[in-house]
């Protein structure tokens, strides 16, 4: 199952600063009880479990920038698709996406709603290009592996169990106006996008619904960057 994958040996580098850090740990809950800064601090003070102090998640941002640019560097060189024999819908518009995300020229958001490996019916949200940058997605082109989002993802729900989780990543983070009403912001330019099928997704963003024989619904959200 690919619902806990995380970059384990470089932990902070996908967080911008401390607070955006702590932020992943928030749950919708807590937000829902009080304000965003009381729960970061409830985060930081380690009510919610262990977490890096201030001190430790700057050292190890310090040291990361390095590693990050040379695994960038790789991943925008080499298309994890290339040379696959794609036959399903949604692998195929994956594909297609695949370079403008790892450049910069996209970034698309996927929803997937199916049934994990514990056969749970899930849905999420998953943050394309900051998979492709933390994730060989080689092996979810060529079949070996079925993409399926997890806790650690954007956005996630477990219909079975009704857990349910939110974090942010390099590109969005997860906005809850209300409870259940759930929207993203856009970190490069703070613009809203909104996932709800009935509206427009927001400026510059595009919605499509892909059939596929994989997965019991997929869509793609993309928000194309305009070039200076």
């Amino acid at each position: 199952m690919d619902s806990n994958e995380v970059d384990d040996n470089d932990p902070v580098s996908r967080f911008k600063d401390y607070e955006e850090y702590l932020d992943s740990k928030v749950t919708p809950m807590d937000l829902f009880f009080t304000n965003k800064e009381s729960a970061r601090k409830l985060v930081e003070h380690g009510h919610k479990g262990t977490v890096l102090s201030r001190q430790e998640f700057e050292q190890q941002k310090a040291a990361a920038p390095a590693t990050t640019t040379r695994c960038h560097r790789n991943q925008t060189t080499t298309l994890a698709s290339s040379g696959c024999d794609i036959q399903d819908n949604f692998l195929r518009a994956l594909a297609e996406r695949e370079e403008a995300n790892r450049t910069g020229k996209m970034t698309s958001l996927i929803f997937i709603r199916d049934v994990n490996a514990a056969g749970q019916e899930v849905s999420g949200y998953i943050d394309y290009a900051h998979r492709l940058q933390t994730r060989d997605f080689a092996p979810y082109f060529s079949g070996r592996k079925k993409l399926v989002p997890g806790p650690r993802d954007l956005c996630y729900y477990n219909w079975t169990n009704q857990m349910s989780a939110s974090t942010c990543s390099s590109n969005y983070d997860a906005v809850y106006e209300q409870p259940d009403f759930l929207l993203f912001r856009r970190k490069m330019d703070g613009n809203i996008l909104n996932v709800d099928p009935q509206v427009d997704p927001g400026q510059d963003a595009r919605r499509t619904t892909v059939q596929s024989n994989l997965y019991a619904h997929a869509v793609i959200l993309d928000h194309y960057i305009a070039s200076d």
